[in-house]
């Protein structure tokens, strides 16, 4: 076989293989002319471009023995069979509405070729409201999928992973209401195709908000477990959540913006403007769980990257822990601070994005078990300024006497106006704030309460019960890659070849 470029390749990386028709054009080209007649293939295979981008490319190669040729058609093809992690048949739901409205066209234009060329087959659903993909996913066979896409922002995989991870508890008979219930792992992978105004979730998984490389992901059956944390309020289920939930400062952000939706993404820097000046502070008391099962802590700076050692020895060593010490460890251990905070975040991933590459805790693992518990109390709106303005650049975000940060296994936070009633807040107790506070409009509105920003949905309660579950989902991805010093070198000046 000859071919026109050098190439290394890793199996795991070819799409597809296909026989290539000959025509006369193609043969009078160079020396092509002088073989009798060829025979040819084309090898479609991922390209790595910079910032963990990856595109589609292929080679041909040509050869004057039909036998020889269907053979290495043959010989490849089986090697791509017994790529086990693939997808065969996916289950894919597209919100037509969310983001710029481009979900659609996105997935038809370039995501379906690709699936097509990989001979993967999908049933597509087109989400005609709110939920649609979630209650859908409690009645469809789910066993005959390989796995579940979701076209969209992090609000439509959000309604995916609640719909998938609610169907498996209700097919093992577990209590969702009930906080200390262990969860069942959902061994079906999500992919996420970004589309949305926010695809923080691809940004801090993959590396790049793009549907071309979320697609080849999918394709080459990456699988990255991802930590899930369940959210509750007086033994009622609330919400999962996966990247962010904030109280302060990202909530109010988050509940101004939802009124002012037709701004379109612009609403964000609007709102988070209009917050900042206004400098609310919240009181109430959080405890929490220290996590002493991880490897790392939040300040180590050690990013969490494909195939990450402290995620994988962490799980081992949560597994480890509750072997030995079964429930009565659960009880144990509890932190408790009070205070007035300006903000309080806790994040199951970095949470990096184009604006802040680094996130709002850098050294966040996806897979380790933990969330980091970020508190920034109380301060001037000049050292609140500081603090944000760090998650643009590469200074330490924690550095400040203001600011706080526990990696944590699960914690609960009530609010100042809960305990002064002595009891959680009730419908009772909202109406009567809601009244104090419309009859004296200058009362110290600090009292009141902030909205919990969960993955970019609020809560409907400012007391909460959190708790982080290990590996609860698998994502169709592989972490984000180790930049090389020249990633478009690689795919093309490599001495080995594919053949």
């Amino acid at each position: 076989c000859v071919h026109t470029e050098n190439c290394f390749v890793p199996t795991s990386e070819i799409i597809a293989v296909e026989e290539t028709e000959v025509n006369k054009k193609q043969r009078n080209i160079g020396k092509w002319q002088k073989m009798a007649k060829p025979h040819a293939f084309t090898v479609y295979y991922v390209k790595k471009a910079r910032n963990h981008r990856w595109r589609c490319s292929d080679v041909t190669f040509w050869c004057v023995d039909e036998h020889l040729c269907n053979q290495w058609i043959q010989a490849l093809k089986e090697l791509l069979e017994m790529q086990k992690s693939r997808p065969k048949q996916l289950l894919v739901y597209i919100n037509p509405y969310g983001g710029k409205r481009q979900g659609k066209r996105i997935y038809e234009q370039k995501v379906a070729p690709l699936f097509s060329l990989a001979s993967i087959s999908t049933d597509v659903v087109i989400t005609e409201h709110a939920n649609h993909a979630k209650d859908n996913l409690f009645e469809v066979n789910i066993n005959k999928y390989d796995g579940v896409v979701c076209v969209g922002g992090d609000g439509m995989f959000s309604e995916v992973m609640h719909g998938l991870i609610g169907r498996m508890q209700k097919d093992s008979g577990i209590d969702q209401n009930n906080p200390k219930a262990p969860l069942v792992q959902c061994n079906i992978r999500i992919g996420i195709i970004p589309a949305g105004s926010t695809d923080c979730i691809c940004y801090s998984t993959i590396g790049i908000s793009d549907p071309v490389t979320s697609a080849l992901h999918i394709i080459v059956g990456d699988c990255q477990p991802l930590d899930v944390s369940s959210i509750h309020h007086n033994n009622t289920f609330l919400k999962y959540s996966v990247s962010l939930l904030g109280y302060g400062f990202y909530g109010d952000i988050l509940k101004d913006s939802e009124k002012k939706r037709w701004m379109g993404p612009m609403r964000y820097d609007y709102s988070g403007f209009k917050t900042f000046l206004s400098h609310h502070y919240y009181e109430g008391t959080i405890s929490f769980q220290p996590a002493k099962h991880t490897l790392g802590s939040p300040r180590d700076k050690d990013s969490c990257r494909t195939g990450c050692y402290i995620c994988k020895k962490s799980e081992q060593q949560l597994a480890e822990q509750h072997k030995e010490c079964g429930l009565k460890h659960e009880e144990e251990e509890w932190k408790v601070i009070k205070g007035k905070f300006l903000a309080i975040n806790a994040v199951n991933m970095s949470c990096a994005c184009p604006r802040s590459p680094k996130g709002l805790s850098p050294a966040a693992h996806l897979a380790d078990g933990s969330a980091d518990l970020i508190l920034v109390r109380k301060c001037s709106r000049f050292d609140f300024l500081r603090y944000l303005v760090r998650h643009t650049n590469q200074d330490d975000q924690f550095d400040f006497s203001f600011v706080d940060v526990y990696r944590v296994k699960s914690f609960q936070f009530t609010s100042k106006l809960s305990e002064d009633n002595e009891s959680n807040v009730t419908d009772t107790g909202k109406k009567r704030f809601g009244q104090f506070c419309r009859d004296h409009p200058a009362c110290c509105c600090n009292t009141a309460n902030s909205t919990w920003n969960c993955d970019g949905e609020t809560l409907d309660s400012s007391t909460i019960e959190v708790r982080v579950h290990c590996q609860l989902m698998k994502l169709f991805a592989r972490g984000i890659e180790e930049n090389c010093k020249d990633e478009a070198a690689y795919s093309q000046s490599s001495v080995e070849q594919l053949l």
